[in-house]
């Protein structure tokens, strides 16, 4: 092997089994996922779908990307699936082109509510080939269905896009789809941070009552990295397989592909329903912990939730990421709705609990863990002293070449 990568590898390893993940968007994919990934499926081109690729010798890779696809709709209660996307983005944007035509007036929810990149972002593709136009959350940092209404009668709107990355409640989708039908548009939702609460049945789905719903497979849902495309609609479905294959992507990742496959059955089971469970539990436990503390919390309904770290410690996000990962704690900065800094340096930070409790974290576990945070950007504990708790008690989680 080349030892300058293996080192690395090597490396990164030591970090995971050391460290506290609390990235929402981060996960560990099992042992079986890691092997299809990297097996000899990553040798194979295969442009087109099942039964008709422009290149020979894919019967075995069409029987895997068949798998994958009825797995999919198995898993999800859908009639179609592609599973080819090789990120959430792409997911998307095929979405976006299934839905509408370019120039196309989209109503999301505003980046610093907690949206996402593609969902109108000046820095993404999304704003520059669409019109984006944005609904706002409530003073409390709630959806407010009645604002959206407003919204979308007034813009008049292609699509409504609901499904965000930093918000940490359930989501109404029947009251959203209300909605565009009064408003005459489609509706689309993009779940990829909560695909695995809503594969569990934790949280209510999307599909069947969206038009289309696109995920990632990676997050709560524990996969391989990519993307994934849902709908019930069959003139839709052959709108999103023209517009991923031959529009936005050549050859599917078949190596990928199977991943996806595997990872669909792990969400079958009841083992992953027992997971996803303990997922909200967690993350519950631990915020609800922070607010006992004194800490500014938005509270939680899932698998994330947000603390405000500017009127709790007086940093901002980037220093109290950075501070955590002095003590092995990787988090991320977000902003926090109606924040005042820029994206660069944000007034909160989120913390999610999909990837830890795929380590063993318990109940107990996610309330020291608080304590750990708390005490550490309050200056109550040491560098020394708060590296030692963390280490403790990852020591006796899962180590992630067992998972």
């Amino acid at each position: 092997m080349d030892k300058e990568i293996e080192k690395l590898i090597s490396k990164e390893t030591d970090r995971q089994n050391r460290g506290i993940e609390l990235i929402a968007s981060e996960n560990y994919a099992s042992k079986e996922v890691r092997d299809a990934c990297g097996s000899i499926l990553t040798n194979k081109y295969a442009e087109g779908y099942p039964g008709r690729r422009y290149y020979g010798g894919c019967e075995v890779v069409d029987e895997i990307e068949s798998i994958a696809i009825a797995r999919a709709n198995e898993l999800f209660g859908s009639k179609f699936a592609n599973v080819q996307p090789h990120s959430g983005s792409q997911a998307n944007a095929a979405a976006y082109r299934a839905l509408m035509p370019e120039g196309g007036k989209v109503l999301s929810l505003v980046l610093n509510d907690g949206g996402h990149l593609t969902h109108g972002s000046p820095v993404s593709f999304s704003s520059h080939l669409y019109t984006f136009v944005h609904y706002h959350l409530d003073t409390n940092g709630r959806l407010d269905y009645e604002n959206i209404r407003r919204a979308a009668l007034e813009e008049k709107p292609n699509l409504i896009l609901a499904g965000y990355s930093a918000y940490p409640y359930e989501i109404d989708f029947k009251k959203i789809k209300e909605i565009a039908d009064e408003a005459g548009c489609l509706f689309m939702v993009d779940m990829a941070h909560i695909a695995g609460l809503v594969a569990a049945g934790v949280h209510n789905s999307p599909v069947g009552v969206a038009d289309v719903v696109t995920s990632t497979t990676h997050k709560t849902l524990r996969g391989p990295r990519g993307g994934l495309i849902l709908t019930n609609n069959e003139e839709l479905a052959k709108k999103i397989n023209s517009a991923i294959f031959p529009y936005y992507q050549g050859g599917p990742l078949e190596h990928v592909i199977a991943g996806k496959a595997i990872c669909f059955k792990e969400a079958l089971s009841d083992d992953f329903k027992e997971y996803a469970l303990k997922v909200k539990e967690n993350t519950k436990a631990c915020a609800d912990e922070l607010e006992k503390l004194g800490v500014k919390s938005s509270g939680t309904e899932n698998h994330l939730f947000l603390m405000n770290v500017l009127d709790s410690f007086g940093i901002n996000g980037k220093e109290a990421q950075a501070k955590l990962e002095e003590i092995d704690i990787t988090t991320n900065k977000n902003m926090i709705p109606g924040d005042t800094l820029p994206p660069s340096k944000t007034s909160g930070i989120r913390i999610g609990f999909a990837a830890s409790t795929t380590r063993g974290c318990s109940k107990d576990n996610a309330i020291e863990i608080a304590h750990i945070i708390y005490d550490y950007l309050k200056g109550n504990s040491s560098k020394e002293e708060s590296l030692a708790k963390v280490h403790s008690l990852t020591s006796s989680w899962k180590k992630i070449e067992e998972i």
